[in-house]
């Protein structure tokens, strides 16, 4: 198997639980695909693509991941993402996935909701079998499109009996709190899905209250501006809600201005249930292998330490029991080689 560099050696086996699929589309397989779907990019080049990868915030960094989904447009080209981020999210040390997929954006570009959905759960019915990664797929809705539109595609997944383990909440936070979709997670309820859903990224710490008491989520996307409401730090600690905070994802979208600011030190020091991710790692400069690498880096981030994060995002997921026992398993090794 390929190997990414060193950054491997600070990574512990981990589950992924924050990482949306379409933002691990690399610039090398947009031009591929384009070149494959007969669509002309608006960029000439790999290194003009690249340069637009500079971010001042959350809707400028969106506006270019709606933009290059143009390329998906079949059910192969949806499988053919799939499986790359599986082989490098392999190669980095991640052993279970939860992924999020945006159907909507595909809907609405006139995609079949059977072609999305079929191509990326294609890729992860045979991922512990080709990748040696355990997955569960979860249909990210946007916060940004109207409730009756996400209820809309959520009844359309159900009834396509859609291998979907949960709903998300995703896109641009500010200005659409979690409260604006109280009827679309009482259906997901019903239908015996997990949820959980993105707030305290750019949007305020009320927004994780909303999303625990109005959405009634199990996890929490991003979470860290609760560090701005420290009742509200002492409840996540006391009901240890899992926060997927995503560190360069942060530091990209100047949701913090460097990695040294970051509060995943303070957060994971307050005994908060936090784990490592990477979001939309072809966008936000790495995958979880790098986020711990350099975590190491800036934060002097200790075995203990990582180990402690692997451990949280195992018990975090919604993998069975089997599955979290055997992961446990593998980052108790893995902190004990490490000398911890």
């Amino acid at each position: 198997m390929e190997t990414f560099g060193e950054t491997t050696t600070a990574a512990p086996p981990v589950a992924e639980l924050h990482l949306h699929i379409e933002g691990t589309l690399q610039p090398e397989l947009i031009f591929a695909l384009a070149e494959r779907n007969g669509i002309q990019l608006p960029y000439a080049d790999l290194d003009e693509l690249r340069a637009l990868y500079e971010f001042t915030d959350l809707q400028s960094f969106l506006n270019l991941y709606y933009a290059n989904m143009a390329v998906l447009q079949t059910e192969q080209d949806f499988a053919d993402m799939t499986r790359a981020y599986l082989a490098r999210a392999a190669a980095g040390g991640v052993r279970h996935v939860e992924v999020m997929m945006d159907p909507q954006a595909h809907v609405s570009r006139g995609i079949a909701l059977e072609t999305c959905v079929n191509g990326v759960a294609s890729a992860l019915a045979t991922s512990e079998v080709e990748f040696g990664v355990s997955s569960l797929l979860i249909a990210a809705f946007l916060r940004d499109m109207s409730e009756e539109s996400a209820l809309d595609v959520l009844e359309q997944l159900l009834a396509m009996d859609a291998p979907i383990a949960g709903i998300g909440l995703d896109s641009a936070e500010v200005g659409n709190p979690p409260s604006k979709f109280e009827r679309l997670y009482r259906r997901a309820a019903e239908a015996g899905l997990h949820r959980i859903a993105h707030a305290g990224e750019e949007g305020p710490a009320s927004y994780v209250y909303e999303a625990l008491d109005l959405l009634g989520v199990e996890r929490i996307d991003h979470g860290i501006r609760c560090m701005e409401d420290s009742v509200l730090v002492d409840r996540l600690v006391a009901e240890q809600i899992p926060l997927t905070v995503c560190p360069l994802s942060n530091v990209r979208l100047r949701a913090v201005d460097t990695l040294a600011d970051h509060p995943l030190p303070a957060m994971l020091a307050a005994g908060l249930n936090v784990s490592v991710n990477s979001d939309d790692p072809a966008y936000f400069g790495g995958y979880v292998d790098d986020n711990f690498a350099q975590l190491v880096a800036v934060h002097e981030l200790s075995a203990r330490d990582r180990a402690q994060l692997a451990s949280n995002s195992v018990r975090s997921s919604f993998a069975g029991d089997a599955r979290k026992a055997e992961l446990l398993a593998e980052v108790a090794e893995w902190e004990k080689a490490a000398g911890a």
